[in-house]
């Protein structure tokens, strides 16, 4: 295989904070095996999730496009006409394979468990194989479907989710090892999503009482205590994420095609866990926007090209970067930016955006979820400017203040800071085609 044709994996979890990480300095957990990927690749320190909500942010990865685009709010269906990065590495020669949870087809968990929803072939986002769910918030009681017609299946993986589905997605890599086709494959997993449990050995490992909250955590003992508890399953889910990440390592070591492939590690949105008062997600504070991004995998391609980087990446950006680093022409319908740049060397460097845009399109009205539609926007140079319809919300100078302990957002000395801010973020409005009213200022 040449670097054009390089194969690429995506490796993903679910409400998976970006603070959550051992090279991170969080104290609570050890990921030597994401910290080896990061030490080795390219690590994007400002990548967001830009919805953070399962559907949208998943149909704006899978599909490049924003979420007023593609999928607006929860349980709601990625259209089936609709392109995706599958489509695009379908067309230039590649296998494509999707393993793990899917919550694209539009099943609301009022009808049962979907779980037991079946996603018909045609709208399983085109990839050629797929072997997955709609939604398990159950992971030790996990059931996959995939094929069609006399080779269709659904069955309870054994033991806990994320050791199983790795399994299937390791066989999956071992068969594709020795063919002549690059491949694009998917891992994505519930853990570390709610419930917050794994088996006996990585629980053992966390003890609520000795968890240490963030400094935004208030002193209030029913926030503390149900945070403590919670981040202690948490963080044993993200540690054995870890250990299977390093599985896949070790597989593609064996199977002699390390070099040849790049792997993405990220999450589609954080976890609240008792910031600011806050629990679970749909919130733009950084606990639920900011999500691990690292590009590693292919080392001699690189000519020390690692480290860190202060793009503001954002889901729509995923796809476009995944085609770029396989060489790939990136298509017009692809509203995001390609930054593999950042990570191939003798690539020319474009101009990026000096900006993320934020969104929460429509509430979803469950417990403890941000109950009003939401705009916003974090800039490359630390700032985070947030409105709701016709009322400004959340300023921030996240450079000086990362816990966001000092709302800006009324105070006059910032007046001129939250005009360009809201400047910026009415031009991605425009831009994206989106409807939002923002506020008089």
């Amino acid at each position: 295989m040449t670097t054009s044709r390089s194969n690429i994996i995506w490796i993903f979890g679910d409400q998976h904070r970006g603070q959550a990480l051992g090279f991170r300095g969080d104290p609570n957990l050890h990921t030597p095996n994401i910290d080896r990927l990061a030490a080795e690749g390219v690590v994007f320190d400002q990548a967001v999730g830009g919805c953070p909500l399962c559907c949208p942010y998943r149909g704006s990865l899978i599909s490049g496009r924003y979420p007023h685009q593609a999928v607006p709010g929860h349980e709601r269906q990625l259209p089936p006409e609709m392109p995706t990065v599958a489509t695009a590495f379908n067309e230039a020669g590649y296998d494509t394979a999707y393993f793990g949870k899917w919550h694209l087809d539009g099943f609301h968990e009022r009808e049962g468990r979907a779980a037991m929803h079946i996603i018909p072939p045609e709208r399983r986002g085109g990839f050629k194989t797929w072997c997955g769910y709609e939604n398990n918030n159950a992971q030790f009681d996990c059931w996959v479907h995939g094929g069609e017609g006399d080779d269709a299946f659904h069955y309870r993986l054994p033991g806990y989710e994320t050791d199983a589905m790795t399994e299937l997605f390791i066989d999956d890599i071992r068969k594709r090892a020795s063919g002549e086709r690059p491949f694009f494959s998917v891992l994505s997993v519930q853990p570390p999503h709610n419930p917050y449990t794994t088996t006996e050995d990585w629980m053992g490992r966390h003890t609520p009482a000795h968890i240490e909250l963030r400094p935004n955590v208030p002193p209030n003992p029913a926030i503390r205590e149900r945070a403590q508890r919670d981040l202690a399953g948490y963080y044993a889910m993200i540690e054995n994420l870890d250990w299977n990440l390093g599985r896949i390592r070790t597989a593609l070591d064996e199977l002699g095609i390390a070099d040849d492939t790049h792997i993405i590690f990220f999450s589609d949105h954080g976890d609240m866990h008792g910031s600011h008062g806050q629990l679970l997600k749909t919130s733009p504070w950084e606990e639920s926007i900011r999500v691990p991004c690292i590009i590693g995998g292919s080392k001699p391609y690189y000519d020390n090209k690692v480290g860190c980087r202060d793009n503001p990446v954002n889901h729509v950006d995923l796809a476009p970067t995944s085609l770029g680093l396989c060489g790939i022409d990136v298509p017009d319908w692809m509203a995001g930016t390609d930054y593999s740049a950042e990570r191939i060397k003798d690539k020319a460097t474009p101009n990026y955006p000096n900006s993320a845009y934020l969104q929460l399109v429509e509430p979803t009205g469950h417990a403890n979820s941000i109950d009003r539609r939401w705009r916003g926007i974090v800039t490359r140079d630390g700032w985070k400017y947030v409105a709701l319809e016709g009322q400004p919300w959340m300023l921030f100078n996240l450079n000086e203040d990362p816990y966001e302990l000092a709302n800006l957002a009324f105070n006059s000395i910032y007046g001129k800071v939250r005009q360009r801010l809201q400047t910026e973020l009415a031009e991605w409005i425009e831009r994206t085609d989106d409807s939002f009213s923002l506020p008089e200022l």
